[in-house]
């Protein structure tokens, strides 16, 4: 007959390897899952609070919460599919703690399930308990701050008048003057019209803020805001105090040229932090002088601004942040300081691994 192998179609009624055997030993997910054990383990006392005593059980949150960082690992666009996929892959049930034989969940129940964890406390405390894991890792002493826009679910023809008098149906709006004082997404309102640059169109969008650390470009402050021109050096303002909190030496801040204005080097220089920012004196005066640009840590910090970068281009690229599909300040403030979680974890096994002499490498 040959070398041909035989082809034979047996259903087993049983397997013999279990879940845990089926994923290899030296799988990247094994390290991350081991942290995020450790991660919700001390957040299960304050999730219990979010639960009634009563009334029908409910998704564990540990199972959401892992299905979640599934969904931003590998780019699944929608419960749906995130949920068929955890039916059938088996390295998803292993991940999120689902036996072989275990249901999987109606995906609207899930997501359903999912809006009771949709708020920003605890995103934030999800994020926390990952930078404390993540702590030996992270520079406390210098960082980078920076803002990238998130495009909002809604399109340009929900955006209409307020007083509801303008004319059609939101659909042919060329020639029309349009801002966000008069006008709003019928969609989602929390959405602003807005462009990063010049030359560039306006889009309904919200603003992502970050501050990275400069050793090895883990994010430690994340949040949203509204899209405004004022937002971005506000909400920078807002993470640097709290990172000074409690510290009794300098720290220092990287930034682009966007933020060489005048209130934000001083106000950063009164939360006693040294501003590290891109000097704009393209057609003006830029408020750093020698007494900053000189420093050797200046050229240093001005160096390390790539780090940050690199992370907007994961949260966008691999993560859910090129457009999101949740509406409302809340929800999608709670799904970028989730990202920004499930980025720090990605990233945290490799780190780990590396011998002990290389944590110290210079990043100021």
């Amino acid at each position: 007959m040959g070398m041909r192998g035989d082809e034979r179609v047996q259903e087993g009624m049983f397997s013999y390897v279990s879940l845990a055997q089926r994923v290899p030993a030296d799988h990247p997910l094994r390290e991350v899952r081991k942290l995020t054990g450790a991660v919700l383990g001390s957040l299960s006392p304050g999730l219990d609070a979010l639960y009634a005593e009563g009334g029908r059980p409910s998704i564990a949150p540990e199972y959401i919460l892992r299905a979640l960082l599934l969904q931003v690992f590998f780019s699944i666009r929608s419960e749906r599919l995130l949920v068929e996929q955890i039916d059938y892959n088996l390295l998803f049930r292993w991940f999120v703690g689902l036996g072989m034989d275990d249901g999987v969940w109606n995906h609207a129940v899930f997501s359903k399930n999912r809006d009771r964890l949709l708020t920003s406390e605890v995103a934030q405390r999800f994020f926390a308990e990952v930078n404390r894991q993540a702590k030996k890792f992270m520079s406390d002493e210098h960082f980078t701050v920076d803002g990238t826009l998130i495009q909002a679910w809604a399109s340009q023809k929900s955006f209409r008048p307020k007083d509801g008098d303008g004319p059609g149906d939101g659909t042919n709006f060329h020639g029309q003057k349009r801002s966000n004082k008069t006008h709003e997404s019928s969609t989602d309102p929390d959405a602003r019209l807005y462009k990063k640059s010049y030359g560039k169109e306006s889009r309904l969008s919200y603003l992502g803020h970050a501050l990275v650390e400069n050793r090895n470009g883990l994010i430690a402050a994340a949040m949203v805001t509204y899209a405004d021109g004022y937002a971005e050096r506000d909400a920078a303002l807002l993470m640097i105090g709290k990172q000074q909190q409690r510290r009794s030496r300098r720290i220092t801040v990287g930034a682009d040229k966007a933020y060489d204005t005048e209130d934000f080097v001083r106000t950063v220089r009164e939360l006693h932090v040294t501003p590290h920012v891109t000097k704009n004196d393209k057609s003006r005066s830029s408020n750093l002088d020698g007494r900053t640009t000189r420093q050797p840590g200046y050229a240093v910090s001005l160096s390390r601004r790539w780090l940050i970068e690199k992370s907007f281009g994961w949260l966008k690229q691999t993560g859910p942040l090129r457009q999101v599909k949740l509406r409302g300040l809340e929800k999608v403030d709670w799904l970028f300081v989730f990202s920004c979680a499930a980025h720090n974890l990605l990233r945290l096994p490799r780190l780990m691994a590396q011998p002990p002499g290389r944590l110290r490498e210079q990043c100021a």
